[in-house]
């Protein structure tokens, strides 16, 4: 056959058609091979408890297969006679390919690696999981800079100078880009400093509810209204925060007045009765009661206890049963709350 002995790029047909077979033939053995090991692993993985072969397996997955073709083709282009020229961007091609995926395995291992470890303990150690989250951006950052300073430097590019010349640049994009720059940075800051953590309580000025997401640049809390609040890291770490989560007990002050007809006696009591109340409550402890102050129609009093706990329900019902116990105490022993009054003196001159 005649045709098998014409030459195209220094190569007969022959090995041309050589070249194809062997690519074809590496192609299929790289595809077997990945389906073969990753049916194993789920198979193993379904039969013990360990997260290791989970995380092969989900490696395993994210092989791409326009990937192993490259690296087929390039197999196959070592059976031709080539130019030096070609052979060298050849190889640069094969081992640009594997950089690739390296990262996506290493993308892969990264993202495996923080779902599981978040669902594992979100609840428990939420804190840790804020701080993950941000570490596993970075991670993937230094890897995608690694894999692409190596790629650079396989395609000849002088990465000293590439990195230098980079340096007056980095400057005028730092400048764009500043807020942003900001934002990441913040974030990061919550991540390491930990002020809040996603399922914390917190009030930012006049805006309160639960966080539900820190990202690089904007957190999300969910009011209690239910709509979602977005607020850029920068503004929340220059703003008071207050953090209902980490409270260990709750402090609590109120008042409340009598009449002016009440007797002395009686109103030396009723610091005793309202401590006898508090006492009377399970999750609450006692501080102190007083007779503040002479208002301006009421015998003003004073009362500060702690609830043993942040629950803000806890608190309300035992403010309830507080205010409850103290209206039967005053009804038994004849006792009035006061409310705005005025007595007026009428001079009769006669």
């Amino acid at each position: 056959m005649e045709i098998l002995g014409k030459s195209f790029l220094g190569n007969d047909v022959r090995t041309w058609l050589s070249a194809v077979a062997i690519a074809l033939v590496m192609l299929v053995v790289l595809w077997v091979t990945k389906h073969i090991l990753q049916a194993r692993i789920v198979a193993l993985a379904r039969k013990t408890e360990t997260r290791a072969d989970d995380l092969l397996a989900g490696i395993l997955e994210r092989t791409n297969f326009f990937l192993m073709a490259l690296l087929a083709l390039y197999a196959g282009s070592l059976s031709l006679t080539l130019s030096e020229k070609a052979s060298l961007w050849i190889g640069r091609i094969a081992l640009f390919t594997i950089l690739v995926q390296v990262a996506i395995w290493g993308d892969a291992f990264i993202t495996h690696a923080i779902r599981r470890y978040q669902e594992r303990h979100a609840k428990d150690e939420a804190d840790r999981v804020t701080t993950l989250r941000v570490a596993s951006f970075m991670a993937k950052l230094v890897l995608y800079t690694v894999i692409l300073l190596l790629a650079l430097d396989n395609m000849g590019i002088e990465i000293t100078t590439l990195v230098a010349s980079l340096g007056v640049g980095s400057i005028a994009v730092a400048l764009a880009v500043q807020n942003i720059l900001s934002d990441l940075f913040a974030s990061l800051s919550i991540a390491f400093d930990q002020p809040f953590v996603i399922g914390d309580f917190i009030i930012v000025g006049d805006y309160l509810g639960t966080v539900e997401n820190i990202g690089l640049k904007t957190t999300r809390v969910r009011s209690l209204s239910g709509e979602q609040l977005v607020f850029s890291n920068t503004d929340l770490l220059n703003s008071r925060i207050r953090n209902y989560k980490r409270m260990g007990e709750r402090r609590i002050q109120f008042e409340f007045g009598v009449t002016y007809q009440t007797p002395v006696d009686v109103v030396e009591q009723i610091p005793v009765w309202v401590r006898e109340l508090v006492d009377d409550q399970e999750k609450a402890r006692f501080d102190r009661a007083h007779f503040k102050t002479f208002g301006a129609s009421s015998l003003d009093f004073e009362v500060v206890y702690y609830v043993l706990s942040p629950d803000y329900n806890l608190y309300m019902d035992i403010q309830q049963s507080l205010n409850l116990a103290l209206m039967q105490r005053f009804e038994r022993e004849g006792v009035e709350f006061a409310y705005p009054t005025q007595t007026v003196f009428v001079n009769r001159e006669n």
